[in-house]
């Protein structure tokens, strides 16, 4: 039986950076736009971001050049707060229309499909558009007719006619139009299936931001009802901030002259947008590059949060009809069974192309070509193969962990789409709560229907390399970002002198915090950095120093100037200090010192660790060993330089939850992503 929850879920893919370049698939689609007046309107494709786009929220009364002009005036004022954009109350619900439900029709069945990587499975399943014998889904005995249904509006409307039992999008398309499915109980839509989740939508951001904290109080342009409202959404919670500590810019189309890109770049009063991949590149040249501000590039313009590491945020799935499911339960498991046979099979032809150039899988991606069309996949290895690397399948054991294991992460199908529904009523494109329900399959009897390789549950590998201190706390910065290693946010917890335990009464808030932001940013370590206060080690660097004569003193006591060498010495520019100690500059007791502070907050490191996976079996959370690593950063960042004071020092006593970017090669490889 199926079980309900307020839901709805995630954005939506993008497109590959080298198909962009050439006007493939991303680019022929939103060249289409859309051809009708309405004021949610679909571009053809949904930009790629497989996601409704809008235009203009609709004036009561009025023509439509003035209601354009209404959001075009709104734009120019620059700032549109979410709590005042009462426009777009219902706004989907009214798109969609008043539709006549109807019984689903008999013959073939009807699946609408999305361009997207995760789509060409399901082509591959199908054999075509219409089912073949030889097929997966041929030898299942199902007979199928695929349909594209990049206008998202046009899919709820035929699924409410009764022309498909099926709809496809991403979990927060499902949450946008799940207000206008639920009006009619027959037509709730269940969610069987998860295909993969997305990771080419950004943020991209002026150089004066940093991290994602840096985003309080500034403007932020994205598309108003695409993928990117979720994703701001995530980003949002994971720094701790809400719509009030944002202005918004809304934008009509989600790429383009009317797209959030373009404001960025002509208007300087935007410090930070949401962009698809194509968009990305132009604006920065690259994830971990920063425009130099040629070749259409802003200077300074970098990423500042991507889906590369925020990989949790935009899944896709497949939702069923409640009536069409109590009737055609089994249709619908073998449906997901091909489903994932046709995603076992796909991947293993992808990775024997890619290892011995083997041809089964170029014949998959000719098919996915011959569906799509040419002008958006011009070539089989560049985009068609694009678009399928671009896609993160989760299998067999994803869906089960995504269905199945209920409140152990916030990614997984409960907890996601309750706050998914929540955010669109927020935001103004729903006014009530719709209903999605959970299919609850049994995975381990799809996996004997589908024959599948994969195992139901198994217990999955070490997802992370283990990486060095100076990758994760480095002293240089600015070459950590050029090695595809950035601070994507931070926070800190702080302890007593001597402290080695810490109780999950005391620090329960901010474990839950990290928990969850690392099930949300499931390609980025979380680092947990043991800080420790200098004081001790400058002690013993003033009286090495001034015993052995090569650091001079002058001035008086809270005053001092030291200098060293001839030159002037800051003790407070700690890499120096380290440089000097390191040299043994100042004898060996500041070296001990330094030493040893490093392997004091090693330890505290590893008890915050402890704890935390302590907090996490305690609370049945998932706690991926690898991707929380234990760093002793000693005195190298104190918060602190010099402290004056025993409440300084304490400042410094701090363990750090820091959520790093890392490159691929950190991350070990897998066929699913889950």
């Amino acid at each position: 039986m199926a079980t309900p929850f307020l839901r709805s879920c995630s954005g939506a893919p993008r497109p590959s950076r080298d198909a962009s370049r050439r006007g493939g698939y991303m680019n022929t689609r939103a060249r289409q736009g859309s051809k009708s007046p309405g004021y949610l309107q679909p571009l053809g494709l949904l930009e790629d971001a497989r996601e409704v786009c809008c235009s203009a929220p609709p004036i009561q009364g009025g023509s439509m050049k003035a209601k354009r002009l209404g959001l075009a005036l709104a734009l120019c004022a620059g700032l549109v707060s979410v709590g005042g954009n009462a426009a777009a109350q219902d706004l989907f619900k009214k798109e969609i229309g008043s539709v006549e439900v109807g019984p689903v029709k008999d013959g073939p069945v009807e699946v609408p499909f999305i361009t997207w990587g995760g789509d060409v499975a399901t082509f591959h399943a199908n054999g075509g558009k219409t089912t073949t014998g030889d097929s997966i889904y041929g030898k299942m005995g199902l007979k199928l007719q695929l349909r594209n249904g990049d206008n998202f509006i046009e899919q709820c409307q035929r699924y409410l006619k009764g022309e498909t039992p099926f709809l496809r999008g991403t979990l927060r398309m499902m949450a946008l139009a799940a207000e206008k499915l639920c009006e009619n109980p027959d037509t709730t839509p269940v969610c069987f299936l998860q295909l993969t989740w997305s990771g080419g939508d950004h943020m991209v951001s002026r150089e004066n931001l940093v991290t994602a904290a840096d985003l309080k109080g500034k403007t932020i342009a994205l598309q108003k009802g695409g993928p990117h409202v979720g994703l701001l959404n995530d980003i949002l919670a994971t720094a701790k901030l809400t719509y009030k500590d944002i202005h918004l810019v809304w934008c009509d189309d989600l790429t383009g002259p009317k797209g959030a890109a373009a404001r960025f770049k002509s208007d300087e009063r935007i410090d930070a947008c949401l962009v698809i991949t194509p968009d990305m590149v132009t604006l920065c040249g690259g994830l971990n590059e920063t425009g130099s501000g040629a070749e259409n590039s802003v200077r300074g313009a970098h990423v500042l949060v991507s889906t590369s590491e925020l990989s949790r945020s935009i899944a896709d799935v497949y939702c069923v009809r409640r009536d069409y499911y109590k009737k055609n339960p089994e249709l619908v498991k073998k449906f997901a069974a091909g489903y994932l046979k046709g995603t076992e099979e796909l991947l293993a032809a992808k990775k024997s192309w890619e290892a011995k150039g083997d041809k089964p899988y170029m014949t998959v991606l000719k098919m996915a070509q011959d569906i799509l069309g040419k002008e958006v996949l011009p070539t089989l290895e560049a985009d068609a193969h694009g678009l399928v690397s671009d896609a993160r399948f989760v299998g067999l054991p994803g869906n089960q962990k995504f269905f199945n294991e209920g409140d152990a992460s916030v990614t997984n199908f409960g907890p996601k789409s309750i706050k998914a529904i929540d955010n669109m009523c927020t935001v103004g494109f729903a006014k009530d709560h719709g209903t999605i329900e959970n299919a609850h399959l049994d995975f381990a009897h799809l996996k004997t229907t589908g024959g599948l390789q994969a195992k139901v549950t198994e217990k999955k590998a070490d997802k992370f390399v283990e990486m060095s201190p100076e990758d994760l706390f480095p002293d240089d910065p600015v070459k950590m970002e050029k090695e595809g290693k950035k601070e994507i946010f931070s926070f800190q917890i702080n302890f007593q002198p001597n402290q080695d335990e810490f109780p999950h009464a005391k620090y329960a808030e901010q474990f839950q915090r990290a928990l969850e932001s690392a099930q949300l940013f499931g390609s980025a370590v979380m680092a947990i950095g043991g800080h420790a206060d200098p004081t001790l080690m400058l002690r013993q660097v003033v009286e090495g120093g001034l015993k052995s004569g090569k650091l001079k003193r002058t001035g008086s006591r809270g005053n001092y100037k030291y200098s060293l060498g001839g030159k002037p010495f800051d003790l407070a520019n700690t890499q120096e200090v380290i440089k000097q100690i390191k040299a043994k500059t100042f004898g060996d007791r500041p070296l001990a010192t330094y030493n040893g502070l490093i392997k004091l907050s090693q330890r505290r490191a590893a008890n915050v660790k402890k704890a935390l996976m302590e907090y996490a079996r305690m609370h049945n959370m998932t706690f991926d060993d690898s991707q929380f690593q234990p760093v002793g950063v000693g005195a190298r960042e104190p918060k602190m330089p010099m402290p004056h004071s025993r409440a300084e020092m304490e400042k410094n006593m701090r363990v750090e939850f820091r959520l790093v970017r890392v490159p691929p090669e950190a991350l070990k490889e897998s066929d699913f992503d889950y």
